[in-house]
Protein backbone atom coordinates (compact mmCIF):
# COMPACT_ATOMS: atom_id res chain seq x y z
CA UNK A 1 0.00 0.00 0.00
CA UNK A 2 1.41 3.44 -0.60
CA UNK A 3 2.12 5.89 1.71
CA UNK A 4 -0.57 8.60 0.66
CA UNK A 5 -3.17 5.40 0.77
CA UNK A 6 -2.34 4.06 4.01
CA UNK A 7 -2.28 7.76 5.19
CA UNK A 8 -5.86 8.32 3.72
CA UNK A 9 -6.97 4.85 4.84
CA UNK A 10 -6.13 5.52 8.06
CA UNK A 11 -7.60 8.92 8.88
CA UNK A 12 -11.07 7.69 7.10
CA UNK A 13 -10.85 4.69 10.11
CA UNK A 14 -10.35 7.22 12.99
CA UNK A 15 -13.23 9.30 11.04
CA UNK A 16 -15.20 6.27 11.28
CA UNK A 17 -14.96 5.98 14.65
CA UNK A 18 -15.61 8.84 15.65
CA UNK A 19 -12.48 10.91 15.72
CA UNK A 20 -12.12 14.61 16.17
CA UNK A 21 -10.53 16.82 13.52
CA UNK A 22 -8.63 13.66 11.76
CA UNK A 23 -5.85 15.77 9.47
CA UNK A 24 -3.02 14.38 6.63
CA UNK A 25 0.02 16.42 7.18
CA UNK A 26 2.70 15.78 4.26
CA UNK A 27 5.82 15.73 6.00
CA UNK A 28 7.63 14.17 3.04
CA UNK A 29 9.94 17.32 1.90
CA UNK A 30 10.51 18.33 5.44
CA UNK A 31 11.26 15.19 7.57
CA UNK A 32 13.25 11.66 6.94
CA UNK A 33 11.46 9.49 9.12
CA UNK A 34 7.86 9.76 7.60
CA UNK A 35 5.87 10.66 4.47
CA UNK A 36 2.61 11.55 6.25
CA UNK A 37 1.64 11.97 9.76
CA UNK A 38 -2.06 12.07 10.89
CA UNK A 39 -3.34 13.75 13.58
CA UNK A 40 -6.56 13.25 15.37
CA UNK A 41 -8.30 13.14 18.91
CA UNK A 42 -10.48 11.72 21.15
CA UNK A 43 -13.38 13.37 23.59
CA UNK A 44 -11.45 10.93 26.44
CA UNK A 45 -8.34 8.54 27.16
CA UNK A 46 -11.14 6.25 26.66
CA UNK A 47 -11.55 7.25 22.93
CA UNK A 48 -8.17 7.60 22.46
CA UNK A 49 -7.51 3.77 23.60
CA UNK A 50 -10.31 2.90 21.46
CA UNK A 51 -9.29 5.04 18.26
CA UNK A 52 -5.89 3.58 18.73
CA UNK A 53 -6.84 0.02 18.72
CA UNK A 54 -9.52 0.04 15.85
CA UNK A 55 -6.58 1.70 13.59
CA UNK A 56 -4.30 -1.05 14.51
CA UNK A 57 -7.31 -3.69 14.34
CA UNK A 58 -8.19 -2.74 10.44
CA UNK A 59 -4.63 -1.81 9.42
CA UNK A 60 -3.79 -5.49 10.40
CA UNK A 61 -6.52 -6.77 8.43
CA UNK A 62 -5.11 -5.57 5.32
CA UNK A 63 -1.31 -6.61 6.65
CA UNK A 64 -0.05 -3.30 7.83
CA UNK A 65 1.43 -3.87 11.06
CA UNK A 66 2.57 -0.96 13.63
CA UNK A 67 6.66 -1.20 13.98
CA UNK A 68 6.07 0.41 16.90
CA UNK A 69 3.27 1.77 19.17
CA UNK A 70 4.15 4.68 21.87
CA UNK A 71 2.70 6.25 24.73
CA UNK A 72 -1.14 5.11 26.38
CA UNK A 73 -4.62 6.20 27.16
CA UNK A 74 -3.67 7.20 30.17
CA UNK A 75 -0.98 9.89 28.90
CA UNK A 76 -3.63 11.43 26.23
CA UNK A 77 -1.34 10.84 23.44
CA UNK A 78 -0.62 7.34 21.48
CA UNK A 79 1.74 7.26 18.46
CA UNK A 80 1.94 4.47 16.03
CA UNK A 81 4.67 4.34 13.49
CA UNK A 82 3.33 2.59 10.48
CA UNK A 83 7.08 3.59 8.85
CA UNK A 84 5.97 6.46 6.14
CA UNK A 85 2.97 7.04 7.99
CA UNK A 86 2.84 7.88 11.33
CA UNK A 87 -0.24 8.38 13.29
CA UNK A 88 -0.59 10.53 16.66
CA UNK A 89 -4.03 10.07 18.87
CA UNK A 90 -4.55 12.43 21.48
CA UNK A 91 -6.72 13.86 24.36
CA UNK A 92 -8.22 17.82 22.92
CA UNK A 93 -5.57 18.72 25.88
CA UNK A 94 -2.62 17.17 24.64
CA UNK A 95 -3.35 17.86 20.61
CA UNK A 96 -3.49 21.78 21.94
CA UNK A 97 -0.07 21.32 23.90
CA UNK A 98 1.35 19.99 21.42
CA UNK A 99 -0.20 21.60 18.50
CA UNK A 100 1.50 19.39 15.47
CA UNK A 101 -0.40 21.07 13.03
CA UNK A 102 1.98 24.19 13.82
CA UNK A 103 5.02 22.86 14.13
CA UNK A 104 4.14 21.23 10.96
CA UNK A 105 2.50 24.12 9.47
CA UNK A 106 5.35 24.96 6.19
CA UNK A 107 3.56 21.44 5.44
CA UNK A 108 0.82 20.94 2.92
CA UNK A 109 -2.51 19.55 4.64
CA UNK A 110 -4.51 16.92 2.84
CA UNK A 111 -8.08 17.73 3.24
CA UNK A 112 -10.08 14.28 3.50
CA UNK A 113 -12.84 15.53 1.31
CA UNK A 114 -10.32 16.64 -1.54
CA UNK A 115 -9.00 13.04 -0.98
CA UNK A 116 -12.09 11.70 -1.31
CA UNK A 117 -13.04 13.18 -4.70
CA UNK A 118 -9.76 12.36 -6.08
CA UNK A 119 -9.60 9.09 -5.69
CA UNK A 120 -13.66 8.64 -7.05
CA UNK A 121 -12.36 10.20 -10.41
Amino acid sequence: MESREMARKAAGILNDKKAQDATIIDVSEKSSFADYLVVASGNSERQVGALAEELEDRLAREGVLPRSIEGKKESGWILMDFGDVIANVFTGEQRERYNLEKVWGDCPFIELEEEKESLEV
